[in-house]
């Protein structure tokens, strides 16, 4: 019997609840005995009167992606989806992962940290920058900042959900992901807003954002774009399933944006898409995920 845990208190809750459906229906029609769960945050009690041998999580954001329900499941001793606790709680703080992938000499956009409660530190790089919070996901907070005097105003938006807030040098380009499955790199996807980047309204909500999969890269450089999701994603920790992405300059020069322990799994989801890609349908997908725990 697996429980699909989903909703969550996050600002991703949203998102969390229709992925969350969409597992549950998967698994529906394969066959597999199977109960969805809306967890608020304080209900654990009434998931453990249940009876059940696995999770599939598909909680976005804090307390579902961050290693705190995986801590908890880990403590009774119950298989589940994705990545351990503590590479899940690594990979949710964009500030811990960028350090990580720096140590790996991974290619990155210099960035700092901004505290609330402390001055701004000095900005070593050149505009235009990126703010955002640093345990939020799906473009949750983020700013674009082209002039100076609009930074004090983007991290007040990017304090409203953590006290830290990264300013990153906002690389120009080509936003493109790859999807990670048993520790194996899917087809890469490119990714065309019609917004100025690919923020939340792009991701869940808008029919003009388009996917490109083949994504248009050549052999090579496809190849190598996968052969560094697949190393960022291992320095993490991260195991099973999960998502890479990036922005590719016009030097052709790629640069990574983050880590996704536990990606979307709706209708406009990319791991779906790039499972699509080589001929694996939704309801198999997630049949393959719930056994890779």
């Amino acid at each position: 019997m697996i429980v699909v845990l989903m909703g969550g208190n996050s600002a991703e809750r949203e998102i969390s609840l229709k992925s969350g459906q969409a597992v549950y229906e998967a698994l529906i029609r394969k066959g597999v005995e199977c109960f969805k769960f809306d967890w608020d945050g304080d209900n654990l009690d009434k998931l453990w009167s249940n009876t059940f041998d696995k999770a599939f999580i598909v909680l976005h954001g804090r307390g579902g992606e961050d290693g705190y329900i995986q801590k908890i499941l880990e403590e009774r001793n119950i298989p589940y989806t994705g990545s351990d606790s503590k590479s899940s709680s690594n990979c949710m703080n964009k500030a811990i992962t960028k350090s990580i992938w720096k140590k790996q000499k991974l290619p990155l956009s210099p960035s700092i940290i901004a505290n609330i409660n402390n001055n701004t530190p000095q900005i070593p790089f050149s505009l235009p920058w990126a703010v955002k919070p640093t345990l939020e996901g799906s473009s949750i907070g983020i700013s674009k900042v082209e002039n100076y005097n609009d930074l004090e105003a983007a991290l007040k938006i990017a304090w409203k959900y953590d006290d830290d807030a990264m300013i990153e040098k906002w690389i120009n380009g080509d936003e493109y992901t790859v999807s990670i499955l048993n520790n194996k790199a899917l087809p890469a996807i490119k990714i065309i807003s019609s917004s100025q980047f690919y923020d939340y309204d792009s991701k869940y909500h808008s029919n003009d954002t388009r996917y490109i999969c083949p994504c248009g890269l050549n052999e090579l450089e496809e190849e190598k774009l996968q052969e560094l999701a697949i190393n960022a994603f291992i320095s993490m920790g991260a195991s099973s399933w999960g998502r890479v992405d990036f922005i590719i300059d016009s030097n052709s020069k790629p640069y990574l944006l983050e880590i996704n322990t536990v990606p979307g799994m709706t209708s406009h989801s990319l791991v779906p898409m790039a499972a699509k890609s080589v001929g694996l349908d939704f309801d198999d997908l997630v049949v393959d995920i719930s056994n890779l725990c």
